[in-house]
């Protein structure tokens, strides 16, 4: 069930970083805090179709890096909304969560690790490659 690490291209990397100067990344420790508190927020799936069909955290909901901008303000029109956005490690949610807030989204959280960090944390999963699913 685990990804690969890819190898990433130096200018996405540049991207990347440069996104990361301007949002608030949390790791799965700091997330998991805040779940126990009841501070998490919505947790966002940002990848693509089949990563999300395969296997995703439970209670997350999917809006993938190609659609997110698009449908962001009908699925959650208050930009107030805590918004906890992951994808594989943790580049495409700091890109996803940097166009949130240049759209006016004011409590939104990339996670650092992404969905590498979820599956080896111990949290619960869905998806056809669970095996609860």
């Amino acid at each position: 069930m685990a990804e690969a690490v890819k190898e990433h291209t130096e200018g996405f990397l540049a991207i990347v970083r440069d996104a990361k100067t301007r949002i608030r990344e949390i790791d799965i420790d700091e997330y998991k805090r805040l779940r126990e508190s009841g501070q998490a927020g919505q947790l966002v799936d940002v990848r693509e179709d089949h990563e999300w069909e395969a296997a995703h955290a439970a209670g997350a909901i999917h809006l993938g890096k190609g659609i997110i901008e698009r449908d962001i303000e009908t699925t959650f029109p208050d930009k107030n909304a805590k918004l906890v956005l992951y994808c594989g490690g943790g580049y495409r949610s700091a890109l996803a969560t940097d166009n949130l807030q240049k759209m006016g989204y004011r409590n939104v959280i990339s996670l650092d690790g992404g969905w590498r960090a979820i599956e080896a944390s111990g949290l619960p999963l869905e998806g056809s490659e669970t095996p609860s699913a």
